[in-house]
């Protein structure tokens, strides 16, 4: 059974996205190295992680941080899971601002960890990234894009590109100097090239997203 590690070489990256795409190529180097994500390091509960990552969606970050940590003074306990989550009822858990679509999804994820649906860590070591998309995308309020958030910034995986996310299509524009945004479709074909690292292309994509908007922050991903 194969085991992925959490993690990559990023100078090996580097290397390989630059040498196989000119155009890209030029904006890394421009933009210098993107240094490794030391959470790859480190150990981390996926259930705790799905359940930040339902009561961040669609809020600022300043707005979900609040709603989190009254969550968490409601439930008494900084990590979310099955049995923390049932400490309050459902009209707790709404005083705390969340909604009722969210408090849904809450009860969901609880449900199905509480039933041994979703992988921990040791498990996901040995799950291929579309099998660990497979197992997660049933729960209620998670959508493939989470999952790819996750295998990026949590797990690591070296070889993901989230070909709905606009920070990655608006880079790709950007790169190629086109008038329009590549289609999901489009971009699957064009980060072929990128192949192994297709992460690595991502961050240099979304920061190049970011260069062009001129924002002032980066745009935050609902793993960060």
């Amino acid at each position: 059974m194969p085991r992925y590690a959490r993690g990559f070489d990023t100078e090996a990256a580097f290397a390989h996205l630059a040498r196989r795409d000119r155009k890209l190529g030029a904006w890394m180097r421009r933009l210098g190295p993107i240094e490794a994500d030391l959470r790859w390091r480190k150990p981390f509960d996926p259930v705790d992680a799905l359940a930040r990552a339902i009561l961040y969606q669609q809020l600022s970050g300043k707005a979900a941080a609040t709603i989190v940590g009254r969550v968490e003074t409601a439930i008494g306990s900084r990590r979310f899971h099955c049995d923390t989550l049932a400490r309050r009822d459902d009209a707790d858990i709404r005083g705390c601002g969340v909604s009722g679509n969210k408090l849904l999804a809450l009860r969901d994820l609880a449900r199905r960890e509480e039933a041994g649906e979703i992988p921990g860590l040791r498990r996901m070591s040995t799950m291929s990234e579309d099998a660990i998309v497979e197992a997660l995308v049933p729960i209620r309020g998670i959508g493939r894009w989470t999952v790819e958030m996750m295998l990026i910034f949590r797990l690591g995986r070296p070889d993901v590109l989230p070909i709905d996310d606009l920070g990655i299509r608006k880079g790709t524009q950007v790169v190629d100097g086109q008038e329009a945004m590549p289609t999901p479709k489009e971009l699957a074909a064009r980060g072929e090239c990128w192949r192994p690292y297709r992460s690595y292309a991502s961050f240099y994509l979304w920061r190049i997203a970011d260069e062009a908007s001129a924002a002032n922050t980066a745009t935050r991903r609902s793993q960060e």
